[in-house]
């Protein structure tokens, strides 16, 4: 795993042999939640039709605008399996009482970036000068939790700010048209457009250095985890089989940009900066009481003693299940 992913990380702080017919008679078909904008290399196991064909139902994947909408529809019951939902909408819905569970590690990444509109000559030296002003942030997302460790970082006062909750594509059009100072954003095409009339408040060496960063995880609802255990783990081994094939060849990123609704340029650019760990990875650094993902969920606010948290059992693995990874 890259080092440099993991020691900002720690700032944040059968396999698919089953057979078909013996799948099939667990659940006809699985809803699956994703983002467009967001290239990961199992969306050619998507594409494909990989996931059908292993776990031997139909795969219904839906895209969403924000981490907090895939929690919206799973407790309606809508979607059985998140996929790259950021850790901040998950610790939210958990701190809540939603009864999910985070099963696997999708992604990590850099800090999503904050640009500032490049009319204000407002950069990381005079940050300050932020203060007063309305900026776009998709609230209890990752962008969400960035914003508000780079802010920290520049001692900008947040509380003088009027924070206007906006998806990416939304913000981003803000910041083009002056309602924004700034605006938080996640998603290549999302950031590409505010790139073309803002600059990020912080440099990539400017985050790392403040130990900012970003994982997305895997999340399922507790239904889906013990009613359909088997399916659960083999979407996890066809995801670790498509990580393992990713080689980030011209065809791969093509395919994977098509399915995201990017470009080629913006798809292989916002791929070199994502880490996909591999299962032993998650198992032995992520997962468990004193893995990457509780302490990065604690530095998110979590409490799992709360007793107003249905699914909270004593212990984070209530929440944070590595188990359908082995």
């Amino acid at each position: 795993m890259n080092k440099t992913f993991k020691n900002t990380l720690a700032g944040v702080v059968g396999a698919v042999a089953m057979t078909s017919a013996g799948v099939a008679s667990a659940a006809d078909s699985v809803n699956v939640a994703f983002f467009l904008e967001w290239a990961t290399p199992n969306q050619i196991a998507k594409v494909d039709k990989a996931y059908d064909d292993a776990m031997g139902v139909d795969v219904n994947w839906t895209d969403f605008s924000t981490g907090v909408a895939m929690t919206e529809a799973m407790l309606a019951g809508d979607i059985d399996i998140a996929y790259s939902q950021g850790l901040a909408p998950f610790v939210t819905a958990v701190q809540q009482g939603a009864p999910l569970k985070m099963v696997g590690i999708a992604v990590v990444y850099e800090a999503n970036d904050c640009f500032v509109n490049n009319g204000l000559g407002i950069n990381s030296s005079n940050a300050s000068e932020l203060e007063g002003k309305t900026v776009a942030v998709p609230l209890n997302t990752m962008a969400d939790f960035s914003f508000r460790k780079q802010m920290a970082a520049l001692n900008v006062d947040i509380s003088t700010m009027t924070i206007v909750d906006q998806a990416p594509a939304d913000g981003a059009v803000s910041l083009a048209d002056g309602s924004v100072a700034m605006a938080c954003i996640f998603g290549g095409a999302s950031a590409k457009a505010a790139g073309e009339v803002g600059t990020p408040i912080m440099s990539s060496q400017e985050k790392m250095d403040a130990n900012i960063g970003s994982l997305d995880v895997i999340s399922v609802t507790e239904k889906f985890a013990t009613e359909k255990p088997d399916l659960l783990r083999t979407f996890l081994d066809v995801t670790s089989e498509a990580n393992s094939n990713w080689t980030a060849s011209d065809a791969q990123i093509r395919k994977v940009a098509a399915d995201a609704g990017m470009d080629f340029a913006t798809t292989k650019n916002q791929m070199a900066g994502f880490v996909f760990p591999t299962v032993d990875e998650q198992v032995s650094g992520y997962f468990g009481d004193n893995g990457i993902a509780a302490s990065a969920a604690e530095s998110l606010g979590a409490v799992f003693t709360k007793t107003n948290i249905t699914n909270y059992k004593g212990a984070l693995s209530a929440t944070i299940d590595g188990s359908f990874l082995e």
